[in-house]
């Protein structure tokens, strides 16, 4: 099974930036979607972005214009940029990688947005 390990979480606040790394072990990353998703306190996991092998890009409404997501196939490597950060941003941010060969999750990362 596939190993992700995240990086780059912690507190920042709000209208802030905070980069979110994940990188994946093995050699299926470059056929894989990635993606980010995030759970807050009480509440489900929902979807922030995913990018295709192909680099298509999928936003939730409530970060687009805020979150970039980027892979690095060469690295094995997919980040999350995230600018103006509010409150409501706040939650433990999960990699994903799903393929036909796989599913895999990270750990998680948190991300606290407050002053």
């Amino acid at each position: 099974q596939v190993q992700l390990v995240e990086s780059g979480g912690g507190l920042v606040q709000p209208g802030g930036s905070l980069r979110l790394s994940c990188a994946a072990s093995g050699s299926i990353f470059r056929f894989a979607t990635m993606g980010w998703y995030r759970q807050a306190p009480g509440k489900q996991r929902e979807l922030v972005a995913t990018i295709s092998s192909g680099g298509s890009r999928n936003y939730a409404d409530s970060v687009k214009g805020r979150f970039t997501i980027s892979r690095v196939n060469a690295k094995n490597t997919v980040n999350l940029q995230m600018n103006s950060l509010k409150p409501e941003d706040t939650a433990v941010y999960y990699c994903n990688l799903n393929s036909r060969f796989d599913n895999s999750w990270g750990q998680g990362a948190q991300v606290t947005v407050s002053s």
